[in-house]
C-alpha cells in the first residue's frame, strides 16, 4: 500500500512538472489555476512551483475546497488581487481600479473635512437633563448656565486635588495614624498606659 500511494505521489510530481514546463513555455499565461487537491498534492505542486521560480499560492476555505495558482514572477499577483482570490472572487483589474479609485476620493473627502476644521456637534439629548441627579434637581439649569459646582459635592482647587508629598512621607504619615489609632484604643490615649 504504501509503495502504491510512492509510485501515486512519484507519477503526480511528474505530471505536475510537464504541466509547470508546459506553463513556462506558454508567453500568452500569466496565471495558471489547478483544480482542488489534497494537502499532500498541493504540497508537491507548491514545491514543484518553487523549484520552477514561480509563485504559488493555496485558496479556499476548507480543507476539501483548496486549490493552488501559480503565477510568473514577472506577473506575481498585487495584495488586492491575491485578498479577492481568497474571499472566493474572480479578479478583475477594471474593478480593482475602479475600487481603488473610490478608496482615493473617499480619503481626498476625509482629509478635506479635516481640513474645514471640527464640525458642530449637535448631541441628541440635554446632558443638564441627563445629569440633573449628579447637578442638583433643583437648581440643574441654573448651575449648567452658571457653571458653578453644586455645593453639595464641594469645590476643591486643582493645586489641593495634587499630593506634592514622597511616598516615604505619605507612609510614615499613614503609620502614625495607625499607631495613633492603636493607642486610643488601648487605652484611651498616650498618657493613660503610663499609670
Amino acid at each position: 500500500m504504501q509503495e502504491d500511494e510512492k509510485r501515486k505521489k512519484i507519477e503526480f510530481r511528474k505530471q505536475m512538472e510537464k504541466e509547470v514546463s508546459d506553463f513556462i513555455q506558454d508567453s500568452s499565461q500569466r496565471k495558471k489555476k489547478y483544480p482542488r487537491m489534497n494537502k499532500i498534492e498541493r504540497s508537491i505542486l507548491h514545491d514543484v512551483a518553487e523549484v520552477a521560480g514561480l509563485t504559488s499560492f493555496s485558496f479556499g476555505d476548507d480543507e476539501e475546497n483548496r486549490y493552488v495558482m501559480i503565477f510568473k514572477k514577472e506577473f506575481a499577483p498585487t495584495d488586492e488581487e491575491l485578498e479577492a482570490y481568497r474571499k472566493g472572487e474572480e479578479w478583475d483589474p477594471v474593478k480593482a481600479e475602479e475600487k481603488r479609485r473610490l478608496k482615493e476620493l473617499a480619503q481626498k473627502e476625509m482629509e478635506e473635512e479635516a481640513l474645514k476644521g471640527p464640525r458642530k456637534v449637535c448631541p441628541n439629548s440635554n446632558y443638564r437633563d441627563k445629569y440633573s441627579h449628579l447637578i442638583g434637581t433643583v437648581a440643574a439649569k441654573d448651575a449648567a448656565h452658571t457653571l458653578e459646582a453644586n455645593k453639595a459635592y464641594g469645590c476643591v482647587p486643582v493645586a489641593n486635588k495634587r499630593d506634592t508629598r514622597s511616598i516615604e512621607e505619605a507612609m510614615n504619615e499613614i503609620r502614625a495614624k495607625k499607631k495613633f489609632k492603636r493607642s486610643e484604643g488601648e487605652g484611651g490615649g498616650p498618657s493613660s498606659s503610663s499609670s
